[in-house]
């Protein structure tokens, strides 16, 4: 009898060991998907509404680019995917640049 129960005993722990480990992988696997959905959704989310923001700018707009400096758009050139962008009160500083380097576009006052 006392064979039997420890029989018995261990083959529930195996049981319940097997449960266990499938039930820590579906965990995992959940983690995952709220951890993609949370992050990546949400990135590729923002990058759509930045593209579409770059893609509106036009000539006279205030931009920030990456570097961080403030400048305004006096040509847009599609073809190439480029502006460019004159800094500060200089008119003879104008610097062409790719519309990538866009963080921030400011629409000017018409």
């Amino acid at each position: 009898m006392m064979l039997f129960s420890v029989l018995t005993e261990n083959g529930a722990n195996a049981a319940n060991g097997a449960g266990g480990s499938g039930m820590m992988l579906l965990v995992m696997i959940l983690v995952m998907v709220v951890f993609y959905v949370f992050m990546f959704r949400k990135q590729s989310k923002e990058q759509k509404q930045r593209d579409m923001i770059v893609a509106s700018a036009e000539v006279g707009d205030s931009v920030l680019t990456s570097s961080g400096f403030y400048g305004v758009i006096t040509d847009v050139n599609d073809s190439n995917n480029t502006v460019t962008v004159e800094f500060g009160c200089n008119k003879n500083c104008r610097i062409p640049m790719k519309k990538e380097c866009i963080l921030e576009v400011e629409k000017a006052e018409k």
